[in-house]
């Protein structure tokens, strides 16, 4: 969305992003998985870079969570700066809820101060900051967890309509989006329009909603997104923001970072091979599946047979994604048990009679989700030693 623009008026270009968080963790990602998803948000800071010198922008601001946290290894955040060195333009650096100017602020340790580039600046102090663009930042860093007050419209609160361009680079939800308006933190929307209504401000670059989202009606208040995206609710994740402004008016454009996804897809009912080789034709087609992470919901009922069969397709497909996991609260699989399938167990002696209990089990009461499952289980043991 973009309001009236003055090709010919005095521009100033600049990238939009926020929410790295470089050292993130997933606790579904196995030691393999978790490290190519570590280089991957390293290597989009990278793209980053390369699309600000592209795209001939004046500076780069990050708007909260550069890190995922305030406790961190040295490596992080060496080559965190060894990336940032690769920059050729300015970049501002936002500190957010995940690494606050606290006590034991990450952006502020020895380890990164020291070996910090000097076109790298961290916005650690609230208020007015002139860039080489002829704009100024108007900063609002957070200093806790749990600011208790809206630091976004504080940091404006003293300014005056000069001329002067400003952008506003602040972190937090507003209270058009936000669920919590109790939260003495969350930043009013009707405040920021006044503010670019009158010429005090001229964008809003926001950061903590990881979905890519324009705020209001006037085009100049954005979240950015997070450039690689890090959970199944996100909407329009992974890309940055190239913003053009002046007094006059303003441009935005995305342009795609990510090169992981997160799936959720709709719930699969399975009632038979046939539907079960539907889930397993859906995974096969999934480009990228090594960068790909899948939470599945599967209802239904089904045979020793054909959980069997489904088991076999999950396993498979979990050594070609990046994660494969059930979400196990909305999924429900129910395994009935035939004749057919207990005459494919060929047991005998306390094999058979174990069988016969976990079959009457099975039937109902509190254990038979965990009997269904161990029919299941044997089923698939003995046809493999078959």
């Amino acid at each position: 969305m973009a309001t009236d623009w003055d090709k010919d008026g005095n521009v100033a270009r600049f990238l939009h992003t926020g929410d790295w968080q470089l050292g993130m963790t997933r606790h579904f990602l196995d030691d393999e998985a978790q490290a190519r998803f570590t280089a991957a948000r390293l290597d989009a800071v990278r793209k980053i870079g390369r699309i600000a010198a592209e795209e001939a922008c004046d500076f780069v601001v990050v708007c909260g969570d550069v890190m995922d946290s305030n406790h961190l290894d040295r490596q992080v955040v060496l080559r965190t700066l060894d990336v940032l060195a690769q920059f050729t333009v300015p970049v501002y650096l936002l500190p957010g809820n995940h690494d606050p100017l606290d006590a034991a602020s990450i952006l502020n340790s020895q380890a990164f101060t020291h070996a910090r580039p000097a076109h790298i600046t961290v916005l650690d102090r609230p208020g007015v900051w002139p860039t080489a663009a002829g704009v100024e930042l108007v900063a609002a860093p957070w200093t806790s967890k749990r600011p208790l007050t809206d630091l976004v419209n504080a940091a404006s609160a003293d300014l005056v309509a000069d001329g002067t361009l400003r952008v506003a680079v602040g972190h937090g939800g507003v209270d058009l989006l936000s669920p919590n308006l109790d939260d003495p933190a969350v930043i009013v929307t009707e405040a920021l329009d006044a503010a670019l209504a009158d010429g005090r401000l001229h964008f809003v670059a926001l950061g903590d909603r990881h979905s890519l989202t324009s705020v209001g009606d006037s085009g100049r208040i954005w979240y950015s997104g997070a450039p690689e995206p890090t959970d199944f609710d996100e909407v329009n994740p992974g890309q940055v923001l190239i913003v053009d402004l002046d007094a006059a008016g303003v441009q935005t454009r995305a342009i795609p970072v990510a090169t992981w996804r997160f799936l959720q897809p709709e719930a699969f009912e399975l009632r038979d091979a046939d539907d079960i080789s539907v889930l397993a034709s859906w995974l096969d087609e999934q480009a990228d599946k090594e960068r790909t992470i899948v939470r599945l919901t599967l209802v239904g009922t089904l045979t020793l047979r054909e959980m069997a069969a489904l088991d076999e397709v999950l396993d498979r497909h979990r050594h070609l994604y990046a994660s494969l996991d059930q979400w196990e609260r909305h999924s429900n699989i129910a395994v009935v048990t035939a004749d057919e399938d207990l005459a494919d167990l060929d047991l005998a002696g306390f094999a058979a009679d174990a069988a016969d209990e976990l079959r009457l089990l099975a039937s109902g009461g509190e254990d038979a989700a965990a009997a269904q499952d161990a029919l299941a289980l044997l089923y698939r043991f003995q046809q493999g030693a078959a």
